[in-house]
């Protein structure tokens, strides 16, 4: 029972539930009382007041007492009024008005708080909103709660805008209660040892809260540890708090690393801040002020097996961790609770469980240094020098974020020089400027602008000079001379009429926090300078410094690195696989299909399948068919043996891994159309199971790591492999081929296609025992087709039509793509409304498309326009972005647009209507046209689902090919489909999925290839109408003719084209290496050569060469560059055209002497994408799609492309083996293998009407030898050997 008990016990603790916090554990619920209306006059003061009736204690809200209200004696920005709460209170909002019927009245202000009156902290109502909106009249009155409060004893109010036609004004109250405070401190040498109860019960759950104000910037806060080392740290280092969790056993697992938690930044600041550490088994609940940190250790409860002794303010621990020598806690501990027990309530009534070391005292000190803010590069503060003394003299502590920016300039009496001390590089430098002298420089520090205090001592005297920042001291030599300090040194920035060297120089004024100043032996007091008893400045915050950490929270995404100045950050996104303002959006395509659609070829790219979603991109082989294949190929074993095992023991269990993660495997799964993973499994001298009732022997774990048991197109769970389904296995009492216990080899392709289980990630087999058993698979890549978003589409066919969504939720970071087309001028294409904020995309006219929103600083626009328009009935891509950096829009390759946020304005970005795709909640200015594609944030929207439950909004959408037909190159002409276009290549030289692949083959010695355009009939003069009717379609009045090369052997013969008239037409290389083109288009006239001496183009290089003739005009084009038009005389028709050769040429009857002599060398070399027309021979030949027209003769082998292989090397393979009897059908093969297996199915089938063809021709033979005389006799024979060859 007790083991029970236990467990249910565990089970209640690990129930969500509110986090118990005991810092506020004794504040009443209600705590919005009004805090100043019953304070005296006295808690209430002012910089300034008008006059004795324009107190601030006249201040109280709705009082019209005095005049009414506070007024300072000049209106300025340096202005303030300050509330004395008495102690400590809990402040949850604040409420202001104008001075009682006045004209006086304060727009916008600043809020700050203090414990002591020093040192104070401003209140930030946003990451980065620092103002809160003020009045627009006298006497309503504006409240504003505080998300969250803030604990203080004074509050200031600093006016930043009023009324421009009166004065400040203002009435104040500030609401909340009363504020339970129990605080330790501790000097740096102290500590407080916490001895816990010692309960049979070890709790499950420690919480440990607390808050602290830090008066250095490095502590150890709290400390536990165990017997082996093992250890808990909480530590304040450089300003940040940092968790340490070790496990110290060098015998546990190499797994169990030790873990570092880093939260906050700047918290040296001397204000509080709160801390709750949550620690459950091995979970860890870091929170620092609103930040919070959740860890999963590695290993189990027994990592956290510590001590019953915790330490606070430093490691107490007498003997114990000698070392450990970081720095004990300076500062002060407020409301400390371990597991709920008050520690400083203990240590105060000194019970026995706690120990206090060293001087540990129970109130906290306040501080005493003033700190003052530089807010911009105008910034200065001057302070009178030592004047008439012999040496300059300085020192301060300064902090910032800027790189670069002066810091302090004086300038010597008597005009003797002047000195200027500035950073460069993170760097401290100083210059020493004398007259007739070239300036003296040292250089001190380094990464100076680290956010962190840092100390500085400059000098000067008689023969030397140096500077000391933090330990770095660097000294420069001087010439003897009289150093003579001058009236007034400034800091920051200098006055107008300043005209000294260091003044006049680009790198602006010190931008950052300056502190503890003394110049010669005096410090000086920042408060007598803000009433004015001492020196002057400009654009100064006093008694406060307003550093903020703009990297914490980071907004950089995707693990950009984030880095600050003053006012603002950047992120370096350098191997991210992102870009952008954040590192938002993704540099790569979400899917293969992405990538077809932008033209590239199959190959290894890189995919990120949730765009700018949380997961990164990963490595895949994109195959590009008439689908893009996504191919992820795993890293297990390329096969696997197994062999027999015991009865019952799995005999092999392979796990495989892929390059991808599991998150990043399951997003593109998701997106793509179908998914499938092949197993080949041989299995020889199988295995007998124990019994008969079908239990599986075998199954496979996908990837959310389920077992699953069925095979092949099965559906789960079925148990059965695709023979068990079809009921065709060798053995009917099983489900699977493997185990029937054969003794004999059986082999299975199995493909596995349920894609929510893919990919296997293991596959376990297991035998029954029999000791020879014998078997091996192999596990193929995960295969993948398509992508459904980037097809997915919703047609709008009237303007009052839309679809709606859930709301958007992108409050720190939006982005919006899609494809849009249209016809119309205008339309909105999607909208987002809330309470004031809104985001809309939209067409506002034929060349512009707008991206608009507000996120509480104003409307603001991007547009896009464009030299032609938009509604061009044209896939256009838009992708608008809105982060905290700004805002950009692209549409197209049109350059990108960007807007810059407001410095310190609103971030979030807050939506609460329904999302409206193709309209607005108004139901005016209506999309008409097609969206597709559509994402928020990396997620894909369904268009279609929602298209068909909508009236006046269709699924789908047609006409890609005026976008997309470019793809389709070399005469490809492109198709529509569904989802999508695909090229046809029928009449193209070239195939693939664009029609870009190139054929290629290379020609032997003595090879050819003929492409036969009609049957083989002799004509002569005295042949009937009818037969001469048979070739009076391939008279050709133009042609278009496309040929690639590259041979050094001349002479050579390109290209022959043949008529049954002794027509004909030859490109060849005559032995000069030029290129020679002949045209004979009449039998009885010579032919018209021309010769084109570009250059020697056998020269083992690649050539292209392209001919198109219009009737008698013939323009010649070579390498896509030099051109030369040429005009026939011998005809304007090519009449019968008979046959197309490629190589050597057995006939060239009529031909002139030069093309016989090209003919009889033929060619020898690589030729590719050679088209006549619509004919493409070598297609024909090497990607048979029909009866063959061709005829190859000698050695003719394909190749990947001419211009990676030799001119005249030695190819893989020969062709003309399959292809010399008339080329059958072959199955599809990867581009560049040879083609060797040729499927010979059809054979009996083409050999009987090749049997039939050879009877007619014999009988047309017998005919024609009667007419002809002996020379046609001739011809006729060799024809007929010819034939028979082919066959």
């Amino acid at each position: 029972m007790a083991s029970v008990a236990w467990a249910v016990l565990k089970v209640l603790l690990l129930l969500p539930t509110q986090t118990w916090s005991p810092v506020g554990a004794g504040n009443p619920p209600d705590c919005d009382a009004p805090l100043a209306s019953a304070l005296p006059r006295s808690s209430f003061s002012s910089s300034s007041e008008l006059s004795s009736s324009h107190g601030p204690g006249f201040s109280r809200l709705n009082r019209r007492d005095g005049a009414g209200g506070w007024t300072p004696l000049v209106s300025n920005k340096y202005q303030w009024l300050q509330i004395d709460l008495g102690e400590r209170m809990e402040v949850t909002a604040v409420a202001t008005q104008g001075g009682y019927g006045s004209s006086d009245w304060v727009t916008s202000y600043l809020l700050m708080f203090s414990d002591g009156g020093r040192n104070w902290k401003q209140y930030r109502r946003e990451e980065s909103i620092w103002g809160f909106p003020g009045n627009t009249n006298a006497d309503s009155v504006v409240h504003y709660r505080l998300q969250p409060p803030f604990e203080a004893r004074f509050l200031r109010f600093l006016p930043l805008a009023w009324n421009p036609r009166g004065r400040i004004g203002m009435r104040i109250e500030v609401y909340g209660c009363a504020y339970k405070s129990e605080v330790v401190y501790f000097d740096g040498q102290s500590a407080l040892l916490y001895t816990l109860d010692k309960k049979p019960l070890k709790p499950i759950r420690d919480v440990i809260s607390l808050k602290f104000k830090a008066m250095q910037s490095n502590g150890i806060l709290l400390h536990r540890e165990g017997q082996h080392g093992n250890h808990i740290t909480l530590e304040l280092i450089k300003g940040k708090l940092v968790f340490f969790l070790n496990s110290g056993n060098a015998k546990l697992p190499s797994t169990i690393a030790p873990v570092t938690l880093t939260l906050g930044s700047l918290l040296d600041d001397q204000h509080w801040h709160s801390v709750l550490i949550e620690l459950l088994d091995t979970q860890v609940n870091f929170t620092v002020d609103k930040h919070t940190h959740h860890f999963q250790a590695k290993g189990d409860s027994s990592y956290l097996d510590l001590n019953f002794e915790i330490s606070f303010g430093g490691i107490s621990t007498p003997g114990r961790s000698r070392a450990f020598t970081r720095k004990s806690f300076h500062g002060c501990l407020e409301n400390l609770y371990y597991n709920g027990v008050d520690v400083t309530e203990l240590a105060k009534k000194h019970k026995p469980q706690i120990l206090m070391m060293g001087n540990v005292s129970f109130s906290c000190p306040q501080p005493q240094t003033v700190p003052v803010t530089f807010l911009s590069s105008r910034s200065y503060l001057a302070l009178p020098g030592n004047s008439g003394e012999d040496k300059v003299s300085v020192t301060f502590q300064f902090r910032t974020w800027n790189r670069a920016g002066h810091l302090l300039f004086g300038e010597l009496r008597r005009g003797s020089g002047s000195f200027v001390l500035f950073l460069k590089d993170g760097k401290l430098k100083l210059s020493l400027f004398q007259p007739g002298q070239s300036p003296r420089n040292v250089t001190a520090g380094a990464g100076l602008n680290d956010g962190q205090w840092h100390s500085v001592s400059f000098s000067a005297k008689w023969s030397h000079m140096n500077v000391v920042v933090d330990d770095d001291t660097a000294v420069q030599p001087l010439v003897a001379v009289l150093i003579d300090s001058g009236d007034t040194y400034y800091f920051g920035g200098c006055l107008g009429n300043s005209s000294g060297s260091g003044c006049k120089s680009p790198l602006g004024g010190f931008q950052g926090c300056l502190r503890l100043i003394t110049i010669g032996d005096k410090a000086v007091d920042p408060i007598l300078v803000q009433q004015g008893a001492l020196g002057s400045f400009r654009d100064l915050q006093i008694d406060s410094c307003g550093i903020t950490d703009r990297c914490l929270p980071s907004y950089c995404e995707h693990g950009g690195e984030c880095s600050q100045s003053w006012d603002t950050f950047s992120c370096d996104c350098l191997g991210t696989g992102y870009t952008g303002e954040t590192c938002h959006s993704s540099l790569y395509e979400q899917s293969c299909e992405a990538h077809k659609h932008r033209g590239n070829p199959s190959g290894l790219y890189s995919i990120d399948a949730d765009g700018s979603g949380p997961l990164g991109p990963f490595l895949v082989y994109c195959n590009m068919t008439d689908s893009a294949w996504t191919v992820v190929r795993h890293g297990g074993p390329d096969a696997v043996t197994l062999r027999g095992a015991p009865s019952g023991h799995p005999r092999s269990a392979v796990s495989f891994a892929y390059a991808a993660g599991a998150g990043q495997l399951r997003a593109a799964v998701n997106l793509a159309e179908r998914c499938e993973q092949r197993l080949a499994l041989r299995c020889g001298t199988a295995r007998r199971p124990d019994s008969r009732d079908g239990t599986p022997l075998s199954w496979w774990v996908g990837r959310t790591n389920e077992t699953h048991t069925y095979w092949g197109g099965s559906l789960p769970d079925a148990q059965k492999c695709t023979c068990g389904l079809k009921g065709n296995c060798i053995d009917s009492q099983y489900y699977c081929n493997c185990d029937a216990g054969r003794n004999e080899w059986t082999s299975d392709t199995i493909v596995l296609s349920q894609k929510e289980h893919l990919p296997v990630t293991q596959i376990v087999m297991t035998d029954a025992g029999q000791p020879h058993s014998e078997a091996d698979y192999t596990l193929g890549p995960l295969l993948c087709r398509g992508d459904k978003s980037f097809w997915n589409s919703a047609s709008f066919n009237t303007e009052t039509s839309y679809l709606h969504f859930p709301a958007f939720h992108g409050e720190l970071t939006a982005d919006v793509c899609f494809f849009f087309k249209t016809t119309v001028s205008s339309g909105v294409f999607m909208e987002n409304l809330g309470i004031t904020d809104f985001i809309r995309i939209e067409l506002r006219a034929p060349t512009e498309v707008t991206f608009s929103f507000d996120v509480g600083n104003g409307p603001c626009e991007v547009t896009v326009q464009s030299p032609t328009p938009f509604n061009d009935n044209q896939w256009h891509h838009v992708r608008a972005e809105r982060n905290v950096k700004g805002a950009s829009l692209q549409v197209d390759q049109l350059p990108q647009k960007m807007q810059p946020a407001p410095a310190d304005g609103h971030v979030r970005l807050q939506l609460n209507s329904q999302l409206f795709i193709g309209g607005t909640a108004t139901r005016q200015r209506g999309f008409l046209g097609c969206i597709r594609s559509l994402q928020l944030n990396g997620v894909a929207l369904d268009l279609e689902e929602r298209a068909t439950v909508t009236p006046g909004v269709e699924p789908g959408c047609a006409g890609h090919c005026s976008t997309y037909g470019h793809l389709c190159r070399n005469g490809g002409r492109c198709r529509e489909k569904r989802r999508g276009v695909s090229c046809d290549c029928a009449f193209s030289a070239y195939d693939g999925p664009f029609c870009s692949n190139e054929i290629s083959a290379y020609f032997a010695t003595g090879s050819s290839m003929t492409y036969h355009f009609q049957e083989h009939y002799t004509l002569s003069e005295n042949s009937s109408s009818l037969v001469s009717s048979l070739h009076r379609g391939v008279t050709l009045t133009r042609e278009m003719i496309t040929l690639s090369f590259r041979t050094t052997r001349t002479p050579s013969l390109l290209l022959y084209v043949s008529s049954f008239y002794e027509e004909y037409l030859s490109v060849i290389l005559a032995n000069n290496g030029s290129l020679q083109i002949r045209y004979k288009l009449d039998r009885h006239q010579n032919p018209d050569a021309f010769t084109f001496d570009f250059k020697n183009m056998a020269d083992g290089q690649l050539h292209q060469v392209k001919i198109n003739r219009e009737e008698a005009v013939v323009m010649v084009e070579v390498n896509q560059s030099a051109k030369k038009q040429v005009i026939l005389s011998s005809g304007t028709e090519f009449n019968a055209v008979k046959s197309l050769i490629l190589g050597k040429v057995l006939e060239t009857a009529g031909a002139d002497p030069d093309t016989r002599r090209a003919a009889t060398s033929g060619f020898t070399g690589c030729l590719s994408a050679v088209r006549f027309g619509r004919a493409a021979p070598l297609k024909a030949a090497l990607r048979p799609s029909g009866p063959s027209r061709v005829t190859v003769r000698g050695h003719v082998a394909p190749m990947a492309r001419c211009a990676a292989g030799a001119a005249s090397g030695s190819p893989a393979r020969e062709l003309a083996p399959r292809l010399a009897g008339g080329a059958g059908r072959s199955g599809p093969a990867d581009e560049g293998e040879p083609l060797v297996n040729a499927d010979r199915r059809d054979s009996a089938v083409i050999g009987g009407v090749i049997a039939v063809v050879i009877f007619i021709l014999l009988c047309i033979t017998a005919i024609a030898i009667r007419i002809y005389q002996q020379r046609k006799l001739r011809k006729e024979n060799e024809s007929k050997v010819s034939k028979k060859e082919e066959c």
